[in-house]
């Protein structure tokens, strides 16, 4: 993996660009772009987020580079999304999620996109984008929502919508969905309805403690539409065979989350002829009985949570230097001056965005998930 660090200045802008190309020749791209100036305009910020957005696609990436996903942190959603969606419809369409979860730093807007080389890319009737390549098909979606009544509703009347989009693709969420994130308006409040429902839809799909479930995280955030409890993202791959999805554990720092009442994998790799993904899931201050370490020092469950994060990246034969992108949540934006010198002294080359987004349990000061890429030389097609 390549990992570049660009600022540019008069943009006010940086940006982290990780590069990686396997024998099958598809070359993917994360792309994280925040801000650097909080006293800028959110339109000044955003028009800079756009001029650097456009400056890379032209002089950094090759033509035959597609974004798939696209994912905006704001720190006002109510009041900026609408300027984001004006911008999005100039653009070539990609699934695309807009959540409110502000950059660490004071500034109004980050970005994180994913683009992949050599990809056939459309839209499928149900809304999925859809991107296939060597026999594999991947389907994304970004900011699906619905206006039930409560959190548990919203979150179930989600998960049945998604798992019949997947049907009219041939899909199923237990064989084909590699990845979801749920992001909460007020977490505290509401995670417990999305844990009940996604516990009882999982049922319905053959998902429980028996046999696996999805990486996932479920974190705070917020939609620009107050009635919106609960957003949704989906990443699914279909072609797989069973031998190239292993779930990962790390017994020896995690526990099982059924154990605590939850229903998600702690990761995720998928191997492919030519590299392996690794999805790792929202992970925090945890020990192997589910238990919170060091309450209330963000310092030293920042720690706890990166070495946990290493032990589930090693089992999938990954390191922090195959991170292509991090997302830190930090409960509290005040401590974004203390994790973020951690992060820069103690892993400077990790390419990450730090937010404001509460975790789902209250003594989680922090947390982070990561998606990482290796080489790989496996029986199965490249990707």
């Amino acid at each position: 993996m390549e990992y570049r660090k660009k600022q540019y200045t008069d943009r006010a802008t940086v940006a982290q660009i990780s590069t990686f190309t396997g024998r099958g020749g598809t070359t993917e791209y994360h792309l994280l772009l925040n801000g650097t100036d909080p006293a800028l305009s959110f339109a000044e910020q955003l028009q800079n987020l756009q001029r650097t957005y456009a400056a890379i696609v032209e002089e950094e990436l090759p033509d035959t580079a597609t974004a798939v996903f696209r994912r905006y942190f704001l720190s006002d959603a109510a009041n900026q999304a609408d300027w984001v969606m004006a911008w999005e419809c100039e653009n070539s369409f990609c699934a695309l999620s807009v959540v409110e979860q502000a950059p660490g730093n004071g500034t109004k807007i980050a970005l994180w996109t994913w683009f992949q080389t050599g990809m056939t890319v459309e839209t499928t009737r149900n809304g999925l984008l859809k991107a296939e390549h060597n026999g594999y098909t991947q389907y994304w979606s970004g900011g699906a929502t619905n206006h039930a009544s409560n959190s548990e509703y919203q979150t179930r009347l989600l998960l049945n919508d998604y798992v019949l989009q997947l049907t009219e693709q041939g899909c199923k969420l237990a064989n084909d969905c590699i990845r979801t994130w749920f992001f909460v308006q007020n977490v505290d409040v509401n995670y417990a309805g999305v844990v009940k429902a996604r516990k009882e839809v999982f049922v319905t799909q053959g998902l429980t403690e028996k046999t696996h479930y999805i990486a996932s995280t479920g974190i705070g955030g917020r939609h620009a539409d107050p009635a919106v409890f609960v957003q949704m993202d989906t990443y699914a791959v279909q072609g797989l065979h069973a031998g190239q999805i292993r779930f990962l554990s790390a017994p020896t720092h995690l526990n099982p989350t059924y154990e605590y009442g939850v229903t998600f994998e702690r990761g995720t790799c998928v191997t492919y002829g030519d590299r392996r993904h690794v999805f790792i899931s929202g992970t925090a201050s945890i020990d192997n009985k589910g238990e919170i370490l060091y309450p209330g020092d963000v310092c030293r469950q920042a720690e706890r949570m990166m070495e946990n994060i290493e032990a589930l990246l090693d089992e999938a034969g990954a390191t922090t230097a195959d991170v292509m992108q991090a997302i830190v949540y930090l409960r509290d934006p005040a401590d974004y001056t203390v994790v973020s010198r951690y992060l820069e002294s103690r892993y400077p080359a990790l390419p990450c965005l730090v937010v404001h987004a509460p975790v789902c349990r209250p003594g989680w000061l922090i947390e982070t998930e990561c998606i990482a890429a290796v080489p790989a030389e496996e029986a199965y097609a490249p990707l």
